[in-house]
């Protein structure tokens, strides 16, 4: 068998999966998934135990090459692509974890990020890093793991532990300790790089008391990173591209042009609009992000972070019982009764972009004795579509670029045709949804075959992306904006955490 084939190792919150692809086409060959299990030891609290995700990474690699057909022989690269801002530090010398992992959806440092926005600290944090002081980002999961495990931060002085999101710990532990690396993507989520500069910023680490030998070499999206030991896989692998999954998917989607937009619906959804080679500074309370590192030169996008998307499906699901499989949502949101108006504000860890309320908590308005699972499903999905219109309003609005916005989607949420249709509707744009649902690991993928010389330059890998359907707006503009009216109405009362915004009503809208 040639070696012509790449492999997407892609890493999310909620499950581990690799996907073999066959170069040049990235034709999709095979796929291998674990269920990843969150763990909530207190409130607002959010775990990955980092060793299981190392695990369960190995048995699927296996398991691909095995329903391929194919051995480790046959891969030309591996591209890894992650849940971003999760952090995890370790060991240098065992290679172990000192804690579990502490999860993007973490808030325990909620009041920490408060304190250093009341000391005036956000202004540098936004110029230098493009982020805000949030817990969402990795610096304050950071901090706080140095000063709540015992003897953490003598050793981190000393040189002995090692900090990376999940890209940089799968590295490190499929090439057996040898590389401690992260791409520019995952780097520009930690609160501790110059998106501008390239570089770890003193400053910023001096901020949150991170010693400067934590931290991994930041290099380009799509190169040498290391090498998966043979003893893995039974011969080596080279492992030649990493992206963030927002970052990949994007890639996926082929999101190479300034104006380009695309939206991932998986546990959350995370909106990129792409700006060019200079970093755009948010009026709106935006993320100014990198896109993408080739060869030495950097993209930007502005991004917007919901997030609660798929996971309030999953809370109707698992939570309330209103459905078996998640699929349904979408069928039963169709049956909902058109004269009743609920609205979701799934802030059950907080609410993300354009608001960032770290105390904001989940609620529902306009409930009567009729409302049913049909109209608390509807919600659900609705409220993506409300969010997500609040995200591209505030990013068109800082990037000031014409023409007309096409969105892009992607992730497990979108193979429901009545949410996609109602997100063009509120968006009042068109809704474009591909070929190929595995951009993030077809990013990923592409990111690697690149590096190795077995898939085209950009501007051909483009030419390839497909339509699978395009979703245009049916919703009549008065409607359109009584219902997001209602949707605002709902989340001002939501702000500021229990009892914020409170009036004797019977809800919004």
């Amino acid at each position: 068998m040639a070696r012509d084939l790449v492999i997407a190792l892609d890493q999310g919150t909620t499950s581990t999966r690799a996907i073999a692809f066959r170069a040049p086409g990235l034709a999709l060959v095979a796929t291998a998934r674990r269920e990843l299990p969150q763990h909530f030891p207190a409130s607002g609290w959010v775990e990955h135990d980092a060793e299981e995700i190392f695990t369960h990474s190995v048995e699927v690699l296996r398991e691909v090459l095995e329903r391929a057909g194919a051995t480790a022989a046959d891969v030309a690269g591996l591209g890894i692509t992650n849940q971003r801002e999760t952090t995890v530090l370790w060991d240098r010398a065992t290679g172990r974890p000192l804690h579990p992992a502490i999860v993007w959806q973490d808030r325990r440092t909620a009041a920490a990020c408060a304190a250093l926005k009341a000391a005036g600290h956000e202004p540098l944090a936004q110029a230098r890093s493009g982020l805000l002081l949030d817990p969402y980002f990795s610096a304050t999961k950071l901090a706080w793991l140095l000063e709540n495990v015992s003897g953490a931060r003598e050793a981190a002085k000393a040189g002995r532990l090692a900090f990376g999101t999940i890209d940089s710990w799968l590295l490190w532990r499929l090439s057996g300790g040898k590389a401690h690396a992260t791409d520019a993507t995952n780097a520009s989520r930690t609160l501790l790089y110059d998106i501008a500069k390239g570089e770890w910023d003193p400053d910023l680490l001096a901020l949150f008391g991170v010693p400067a030998a934590l931290l991994p070499e930041v290099r380009d999206s799509s190169g040498a990173f290391g090498t998966v030991s043979a003893g893995l896989l039974g011969a080596a692998v080279p492992i030649l591209g990493i992206a963030g999954d927002q970052q990949a998917a994007a890639v996926g989607q082929a999101c190479f042009a300034p104006g380009m937009v695309k939206s991932t619906y998986g546990t959350g959804c995370f909106v990129l609009l792409n700006t060019g080679t200079e970093p755009v500074a948010s009026r709106s309370r935006m993320l100014t992000t990198v896109a993408l590192q080739l060869a030495g030169r950097r993209s930007y996008a502005l991004e917007g972070a919901i997030f609660i998307a798929g996971a309030a499906v999953q809370w109707l699901r698992d939570g309330l019982g209103l459905f078996r499989d998640a699929a349904e949502s979408g069928l039963l949101a169709a049956c909902a009764d058109a004269g009743q108006h609920v609205y979701l504000v799934p802030a059950f860890v907080g609410l993300g972009a354009p608001h960032w309320d770290a105390e904001a908590r989940g609620a529902l308005f306009n409930l009567t004795r009729a409302t049913g699972p049909a109209e608390l499903a509807r919600a659900a999905l609705e409220s993506v579509a409300y969010q997500t219109r609040d995200l591209l309003e505030a990013m068109r609005a800082d990037w000031g670029g014409g023409g007309e916005t096409v969105l892009r989607v992607d992730g497990g949420m979108v193979a429901s045709d009545w949410t996609m249709q109602f997100l063009a509707d509120m968006l009042g744009a068109p809704v474009d949804r591909p070929v190929v649902a595995e951009t993030t690991a077809l990013g990923a993928a592409y990111l690697a075959g690149l590096a190795a010389g077995a898939c085209p330059a950009p501007e051909e890998f483009a030419h390839g992306w497909a339509l699978q359907r395009r979703f245009v707006p049916a919703m009549g503009a008065t409607e359109r904006e009584s219902r997001y009216g209602g949707w605002q109405d709902a989340v001002r009362r939501t702000l500021g955490g229990i009892g914020s915004g409170f009036t004797a009503t019977t809800g919004a809208g």
